[in-house]
C-alpha cells in the first residue's frame, strides 16, 4: 500500500533529493538543476542530418539529445554521430532509444552516455492485450529471463560509466504486467520495480526512470506512486518527466505543462522533455520556461504544515461539493470570464469569449467553446444593448468576506476568499450551512499552487462542500509564457479533483486566447472535453511519413468532432497501446503505408498514404461519430 507522502512537504516547495547520476559531463539529480532534453526525428543512419539536428538543439540549450536506435546498424552509427559532433565542438551527451532489441542496447552502450530501454518490450514481445494467468512460478521464471538479458547491459554500462534510463510507457506495458496489475499506474510502477530490483541486486545505480503517458492523470499518478514505492525501499533514483504524444501548438504546450507542471510544483523531476509534433529544437525553450517557473520557488506567506492529504493522490476522485446552478457536484468544471475590472466592454469582447449574437432571434448563442458565465459590473451591463441569452454574474453578487458575513443570501452569490480567510470561524460556520454561495478561491502567495491546494485541504477537513472556482491572475504579455504558467498552476489541482471551475485573469493577453487556454487546460487535465483531442507523437527516426504535415491535414478534416480523440502515430512501437485511450488511430505501418484503428482494433491495414486521411474520415462516419 502506497503512502500518501510522495513529496517532502505539501506546504512548501522543496525539491525531491535524488542520487546523482553522471551522464557524460552533464550530471543529473543530486544538487544539479533540472535538465532539459529533446529527441531527433532524422534517420539515425543519416549521420550528417542527425548531427545537424543535434547541433540545432544544443544551440538553443538542450542538455541531452536522444536518438532512435532500432537495430545494430543504427546503434553502430552512433559512434559516427558522436565523432562528428565532437569534431564540430559539441560534446552534448547522447541517449540511445531502444525498443524490442537488447542487442541494439548493448551495441549503443559502446558509443554514447545513456541507454534508454523500455521494460515493457525489452524482453517481452509486443503486447497483444491478452489476459495471461501466470502462476507465481511462471511469473518468477519471466523475471529470470529479464535478468538474464539485462545483466550484459548492466555490465557494459558499469564498465563504460554509461547510465540506463528505464523508460516505462503506459502504452507499451507487457501483457504479463497488464494481466497481473492492469493497464494502470500501478502496472507501470511494477514494470519499473522489476527492473530496479534486478539492477539493485547487481549493485548498479546509474539509473534514471521515466513514467510516461499521453493521459496526464496516469502520468502524474504513476510518478507519485513510483516515488512512494521507492521511498519504502530506500531508492532515490532521478526522474525524467514528460507527457507522451502531447501534440503540437498550444495544445501540446498546455498538455505538457499540465502534467509536468503538476510534478515540478512538488519539487519532483530531475530532467524533462516537452514532446511536441514539431522540430526538436522547438521543445527546448518550452522546457526551459517550465523549469524556470519553479526554480527557487518560495512560499510567502508561509502555510501551516499539512500532515496528510484528505484525498487519494494516486487516483482521480472529484472533491465532493453541492450543485449551485450548473456549478459543482457532478457538473463539468465551468469557465468564467472575468471582465468585471474593465472600464468598458463591447460586443467583440463577448464574442471572443465564445458567444455570437443572432440578429434574427435577437439572442446571444454560445459556440462550442464559450465561457459558461460572464462576470460583469453594473456599468458594463448598462452599456450593453442586449444581454438576452447571456449567463451573467453581476458584480454585486461577488462579495468580500465582510460583505458575505453581513449580507442575506440571494438565490446565488459568490464570495472571494484566500487561504488566510479560512481561519475565520464565523466564515466557516456560515459556509457549512450555506447552499447558495460559490467560493472564488484566490491567492497572492508567491507559491500560489501550494497555497490554493492547502485551502482545498482545509475546506475538506472542515466539511465545507460549497463549489469552488479557482482564480489566478497573470501579468504576462507573452502568450506562451502565460499558457505554460496557467497550465502548471491549474493542472495539479484539477488532476487531483480540486476545483469546480476556473477563472483566468490576464489583462495583457487577448480575450480569445485566455478563453481558449481555459478550455484547453480543462481538457488536458481530462476534466472537460470541448474539442477534438489529438494524441500525436513527436516523431523520431522510425517515423515513415511527414508527421507534422499529416497532423495538420487530419486536424483540417476532423477539428469539428468535439470530444473525439484521434491518435496520430509515426510508427507501431507505441501506437496501439499509447493511443489506446483514443477513439480512432492513424499509424505508420511502413513506407507510404498507414494502418487505421478503432480503439485498439485494426480496421484497415496498409492503406496507401495518399488515401489514408479519406479512409480515416470514412471509418469515423461508418461508426456514427462524424458531424459536419
Amino acid at each position: 500500500m502506497a503512502d500518501s507522502k510522495y513529496c517532502i512537504t505539501f506546504s512548501d516547495y522543496i525539491r525531491r533529493k535524488s542520487i546523482e547520476v553522471n551522464i557524460g559531463e552533464t550530471p543529473m539529480g543530486g544538487n544539479n538543476p533540472v535538465r532539459v532534453q529533446t529527441m531527433t526525428t532524422t534517420n539515425t543512419n543519416d549521420t550528417l542530418a542527425t548531427v545537424e539536428q543535434c547541433i540545432r538543439a544544443a544551440k538553443v540549450g538542450a542538455e541531452y539529445v536522444r536518438i532512435t536506435t532500432q537495430g545494430i546498424k543504427e546503434a553502430s552509427n552512433l559512434e559516427n554521430i558522436k565523432r562528428e559532433l565532437i569534431s564540430r565542438g559539441f560534446n552534448i551527451p547522447l541517449i540511445s532509444d531502444v525498443h524490442f532489441n537488447p542487442a541494439a542496447a548493448l551495441e549503443s552502450a559502446k558509443h554514447i552516455e545513456k541507454v534508454r530501454i523500455n521494460p515493457g518490450n525489452f524482453i517481452d514481445p509486443r503486447a497483444k492485450f491478452e489476459n495471461i494467468d501466470y502462476t507465481d512460478e511462471e511469473y518468477a521464471h519471466e523475471i529470470s529471463r529479464i535478468e538474464e538479458k539485462l545483466i550484459p547491459l548492466i555490465e557494459i554500462c558499469r564498465n563504460r560509466k554509461v547510465a540506463i534510463r528505464l523508460g516505462i510507457n503506459h502504452g507499451s506495458l507487457s501483457d504479463r504486467i497488464m494481466s497481473r496489475y492492469g493497464d494502470t499506474p500501478e502496472g507501470m510502477v511494477e514494470s519499473a520495480m522489476e527492473f530496479l530490483h534486478i539492477c539493485r541486486k547487481h549493485k548498479f545505480d546509474d539509473i534514471v526512470i521515466s513514467m510516461k503517458s499521453s493521459n496526464t492523470r496516469v502520468m502524474v499518478y504513476a510518478v507519485r506512486l513510483l516515488i512512494s514505492r521507492m521511498n519504502m525501499e530506500d531508492m532515490h533514483y532521478p526522474l525524467h518527466l514528460g507527457v507522451t504524444e502531447a501534440g503540437d501548438g498550444e495544445d501540446g504546450r498546455i498538455k505538457s505543462a499540465v502534467g509536468i507542471g503538476a510534478l515540478l510544483a512538488d519539487g519532483i523531476g530531475d530532467t524533462i522533455r516537452v514532446s511536441l509534433t514539431e522540430e526538436p529544437e522547438n521543445e527546448i525553450p518550452v522546457a526551459q520556461k517550465l523549469v524556470a517557473y519553479f526554480e527557487n520557488r518560495q512560499t510567502n506567506p508561509t502555510i501551516e504544515p499539512i500532515a496528510k492529504l484528505p484525498y487519494n493522490p494516486y487516483d482521480y476522485a472529484r472533491r465532493e461539493s453541492i450543485a449551485i446552478d450548473a456549478i459543482g457536484s457532478h457538473n463539468p468544471p465551468v469557465v468564467i470570464a472575468n471582465l468585471s475590472n474593465r472600464n468598458s466592454i463591447n460586443l467583440d469582447t463577448i464574442q471572443q469569449w465564445g458567444w455570437n449574437y443572432d440578429t434574427e432571434s435577437k439572442q446571444w448563442k454560445r459556440t462550442d467553446i464559450a465561457a459558461d458565465y460572464l462576470w460583469l459590473n453594473g456599468a458594463q451591463l448598462n452599456s450593453l444593448v442586449n444581454t438576452n441569452g447571456l449567463p451573467i454574474i453581476d458584480n454585486s453578487l461577488v462579495l468580500s468576506v465582510a460583505e458575505y458575513l453581513s449580507a442575506k443570501s440571494s438565490d446565488k452569490q459568490f464570495i472571494r476568499i484566500e487561504y488566510s480567510d479560512l481561519a475565520n470561524i464565523n466564515l466557516i460556520t456560515q459556509l457549512k450551512d450555506d447552499t447558495k454561495t460559490v467560493i472564488i478561491l484566490e491567492t497572492s502567495n508567491t507559491n500560489g499552487f501550494t497555497e490554493q491546494r492547502a485551502a482545498f485541504v482545509r475546506l475538506m477537513e472542515l466539511g465545507v462542500t460549497a463549489p469552488v472556482i479557482i482564480h489566478r491572475t497573470y501579468s504576462d504579455a507573452d502568450k506562451e509564457d502565460f499558457q505554460l504558467k496557467s497550465a502548471s498552476d491549474f493542472g495539479g489541482l484539477l488532476i487531483d479533483g480540486l476545483g469546480d471551475g476556473i477563472i483566468i485573469t490576464a489583462p495583457s493577453i487577448a480575450d480569445n486566447d485566455v478563453c481558449s487556454t481555459a478550455f484547453t487546460v480543462l481538457q488536458a487535465a481530462r476534466t472537460r472535453f470541448s474539442k477534438t483531442e489529438y494524441i500525436s507523437c513527436p516523431g523520431c527516426g522510425r517515423t515513415l511519413y511527414n508527421l507534422q504535415q499529416t497532423l495538420q491535414k487530419i486536424k483540417a478534416h476532423t477539428s469539428q468532432l468535439k470530444g473525439l480523440k484521434i491518435g496520430v502515430m509515426g510508427c507501431i512501437v507505441n501506437g496501439p497501446g499509447e493511443m489506446a485511450d483514443a477513439d480512432y488511430g492513424y499509424v505508420g505501418a511502413g513506407p507510404g503505408r498507414i494502418t487505421l484503428y478503432k480503439g485498439k482494433e485494426v480496421v484497415k491495414k496498409n492503406i496507401p498514404e495518399d488515401n489514408a486521411i479519406a479512409e480515416l474520415v470514412n471509418v469515423i462516419k461508418e461508426n456514427g461519430d462524424w458531424r459536419e
